[in-house]
């Protein structure tokens, strides 16, 4: 029995060449001939597999690519050998991929459509979920003893007391800024005093809170997607629910809770910072002593701006906590979907954030606290 692939060539006239292939085209057998069969450079005009014992995906390959670059015919196949060649054919034919591609009046209409229906599946998704953390939460006021406190103070300390440092860096150059650019502006009407006003307003009552918000959503926001993400993937979830523990309850529950909670503090303790900074500025730019710029606050900034801040705090904890949460639990597949979710997570928390604040600027301009 032949082992080994071998060719012949004849000359079938008119300028055309019979390659004639003989023994097993497999993958085992077929690398001795395959440089040979790619370096002949004369007009073949069939390629005849009549005496091919064996036949595989790489013999169908290697026969199609030489016939689609010499224009040859392939005679001789048998038909299990046939039906490999026309599948190898239709994969490589530019033909075939050029015949589903669409023209781009109909991809795009599709695509906003694929868009939409993905949306409308994600708002029926967080209405879901949301239902879930309120049946959760009954369960909880049902039977106290169930609440995990421990996981709440750990979450709370993680959320909390780990991002003071960074959140505190943060204000105290955002305060830094808006001093030093606000003093700039209202140079050229005299009124530098006014930057008092300026930061102490606009720290409590904007950017004190909303710069904290987008922070969290960065740092705890995305650690709670990724790590109920991976809970997901290692089934470590589906084994809570085996043994009777609602992951809502000892998971969802305590990150939300300590996401609402914290966010009032750390907005005030941003506000906070920023004011220092912007009396740092004071200090060495505008000649105006600290402690006469921390009781200047005092007097210009309505009360007001002050629940501003602390109304809109625990609602954007909230919409952070369940954006993480959310995106994390929707885990599927493979570790790529914790990065995709995660990236999710932070991306929705941000916009929605945003969005919420835009709606809280006109509503408490409207009440008359504008």
């Amino acid at each position: 029995m032949q082992t080994d692939a071998h060719f012949s060539l004849a000359d079938e006239g008119a300028g055309g060449t019979r390659l004639a292939l003989s023994g097993p085209l497999v993958l085992a057998s077929i690398a001795p001939i395959e440089r040979a069969l790619h370096s002949i450079h004369g007009p073949v005009t069939t390629i005849d597999l009549a005496e091919v014992s064996e036949f595989d995906t790489v013999g169908a390959w290697v026969v199609c690519q030489l016939a689609r670059r010499h224009g040859a015919a392939i005679v001789g196949a048998t038909p299990s050998a046939q039906r490999l060649l026309d599948a190898i054919e239709e994969i490589g034919s530019d033909s075939q991929r050029e015949r589903h591609r669409l023209p781009l009046w109909e991809v795009v209409p599709g695509a906003v459509g694929q868009r939409i229906f993905a949306a409308r599946a994600g708002v029926f998704g967080v209405i879901g979920f949301f239902g879930q953390i309120l049946i959760g939460a009954a369960r909880l006021v049902r039977h106290p003893g169930r609440f995990p406190i421990r996981a709440l103070v750990h979450q709370m300390e993680l959320v909390g007391v780990s991002a003071l440092p960074i959140i505190g860096l943060m204000s105290f150059l955002i305060g830094i800024v808006i001093a030093q650019q606000g003093a700039v502006q209202l140079e050229q009407f005299g009124a530098e005093a006014l930057t008092v006003n300026l930061v102490g307003r606009i720290t409590l009552r904007e950017l004190g809170v909303l710069m904290t918000a987008i922070m969290v959503a960065g740092r705890s926001g995305s650690a709670f997607a990724a790590q109920l993400g991976t809970m997901k993937l290692t089934e470590e979830i589906d084994a809570m629910r085996t043994i009777g523990i609602s992951p809502i309850e000892v998971l969802v529950i305590p990150r939300i809770m300590a996401a609402t909670f914290m966010m009032i503090l750390l907005g005030f303790y941003a506000s906070i910072v920023a004011i220092i900074g912007g009396a740092v500025v004071g200090e060495f730019a505008l000649g105006i002593p600290f402690l006469t710029f921390l009781t200047r606050i005092q007097e210009v900034v309505p009360t007001y701006d002050l629940w501003v801040g602390l109304i809109k705090a625990p609602v954007f904890g909230l919409i952070v906590a369940l954006a993480g949460c959310y995106h994390g639990l929707q885990v599927r597949g493979n570790s790529e979907e914790v990065g995709r979710r995660t990236t999710m997570a932070v991306v929705s928390a941000i916009f929605a954030v945003i969005v919420l604040d835009a709606f809280f600027a006109v509503f408490f301009t409207e009440v008359g606290w504008g």
